[in-house]
């Protein structure tokens, strides 16, 4: 299996219940929305088929899976509802902080405004905080300022109606950087928040 797989199946069991039959039905590998490459092993009995390109598809019959190629159209008509109910998939966002303070870089204040609309766009929103720091002080000082970074975004969400029990924030003070550096370096992109919406 490589990178993430998204694949549809559509399963119909048949046959009485005193003749067990082999499992019919259909399944299609699906793009990666981020274009990596992904694959998956359809087994039947003794029988396999890899499908490792968009939209290629196998039909399970009593003669183990046959290789066919599916499309955007056909994975809409057939599976569209099962798709439409899927959760949206987790988003990720960076927000970087001003040296030594809880404040917002100005490219960070540019890209808050995405946060909240990825937020908007779930009907119950569950929202990670995660604060951090570069390595520049000690622990007795980074740790209170990490959690402050992760406080600010919380209650700017929650200010903004997110509800106060939907946002967990934390800090990790100067323990997990983006980028290893020697102690005292100020890395501006250690000194991030990182946001994390499901």
């Amino acid at each position: 299996m490589i990178g993430r797989i998204a694949v549809v199946v559509l399963a119909v069991l048949l046959g009485a219940c005193a003749t067990p039959s082999p499992p019919q039905g259909t399944v299609v590998l699906l793009p990666d929305p981020g274009g990596k490459a992904t694959a998956v092993t359809v087994t039947q009995g003794t029988q396999q088929l890899v499908l490792d390109q968009p939209y290629a598809g196998a039909r399970l019959s009593s003669d183990g899976p046959k290789p066919y190629q599916s499309s955007a159209q056909e994975v809409q008509s057939q599976f569209g509802a099962a798709l439409a109910a899927r959760p949206l998939p987790p988003a990720r966002f960076t927000l970087y902080f001003v040296e030594g303070k809880d404040e917002f870089t100005a490219e960070s204040k540019q890209i808050i405004g995405d946060v909240f609309d990825e937020i908007a766009r779930r009907p119950v929103p569950d929202v990670v905080v995660i604060g951090h720091t570069d390595t520049v002080g000690s622990d007795a000082i980074n740790d209170p300022l990490s959690r402050s970074r992760a406080e600010v975004v919380r209650s700017a969400l929650i200010a903004r109606g997110i509800a106060r029990d939907r946002v967990v924030a934390t800090g990790r003070g100067e323990r997990e950087p983006a980028v290893a550096t020697a102690d005292g370096v100020a890395e501006p992109r250690n000194r991030r928040v990182e946001i994390l919406v499901r």
